[in-house]
């Protein structure tokens, strides 16, 4: 009978010891992942809503040919976005950023050079990146953006931490709509991304730059009636933050009554 109790309780206690290695559920609350930074409220994935709302996102623009091409099809749908641009791109296009703007769009910061930051970040050269692409921001809009979106969706603590000081809230995109367009998958597997697994509080992930012939302008034209038709509205990233900050205000209030 000890015997049996001694065996038993040695599996016991490796059965706790593999749960609280492998179950999320008793992983360490210090562990600086995904969940970590999100209740921290550090960075951004996608956003809790209970309205149809969607952000449309577009990465290292602003391109002459592009960046036009997709502003021209947004326009037909009314459908605002966030453009997360580099900054030597906006100082050698200002005009094309000035639209950006002129058309209710955002326009975030998406470093200077296009820097994939190697771990360990370092804080100096995020800092320059980012002040560098400001000040091409302010020069086109008269004022600070409150976005950024490391390339490549690198980032570490030290990333998080700066960026976090310098008013600009790191942003990536849901892990369901990444829709790879860059790589030319095709125009329908582009479309079909983002319609199948469209959810409230989406953050869709696009390029208004591509290296060769983009399919993302045509990928958009079947992308945004079809969702219209689902009874989605596109706004921009701050705006579902915006959104999502008022319903949690609502909620926190009906229950104080």
């Amino acid at each position: 009978m000890k015997t049996s109790c001694r065996i038993s309780a040695v599996t016991l206690t490796a059965l706790v010891l593999l749960l609280g290695c492998s179950s999320p559920l008793l992983a360490r609350s210090d562990v600086k992942n995904r969940n970590y930074y999100e209740q921290k409220g550090d960075m951004i994935w996608e956003v809790p809503t209970s309205q149809k709302v969607i952000a449309l996102t577009f990465d290292d623009g602003p391109d002459p040919t592009e960046t036009i091409q997709i502003l021209n099809v947004l326009h037909d749908h009314n459908a605002k976005c966030t453009f997360f641009a580099i900054g030597k791109k906006i100082a050698a296009y200002p005009e094309i950023a000035k639209r950006v703007i002129y058309e209710g769009h955002e326009l975030a910061n998406h470093t200077y050079n296009h820097v994939y930051f190697k771990r360990p970040i370092s804080a100096e050269q995020v800092t320059k990146e980012l002040e560098l692409t400001e000040n091409e921001i302010i020069k086109i809009s008269g004022r600070h953006s409150s976005l950024f979106r490391p390339p490549g969706g690198m980032y570490d603590e030290t990333l998080v931490n700066v960026s976090n000081r310098m008013g600009l809230k790191p942003v990536l995109w849901s892990w369901h709509q990444d829709t790879r367009d860059w790589n030319r998958p095709g125009v329908w597997s582009i479309s079909n991304k983002v319609i199948k697994n469209a959810r409230n509080g989406d953050i869709v992930l696009f390029h208004d730059y591509v290296h060769g012939q983009s399919q993302t302008r045509e990928a958009l034209k079947i992308i945004l009636p079809a969702l219209e038709k689902q009874g989605f509205r596109f706004v921009t990233v701050s705006e579902l933050i915006g959104l999502s900050d008022t319903e949690k205000a609502e909620n926190k209030r009906h229950l104080a009554y």
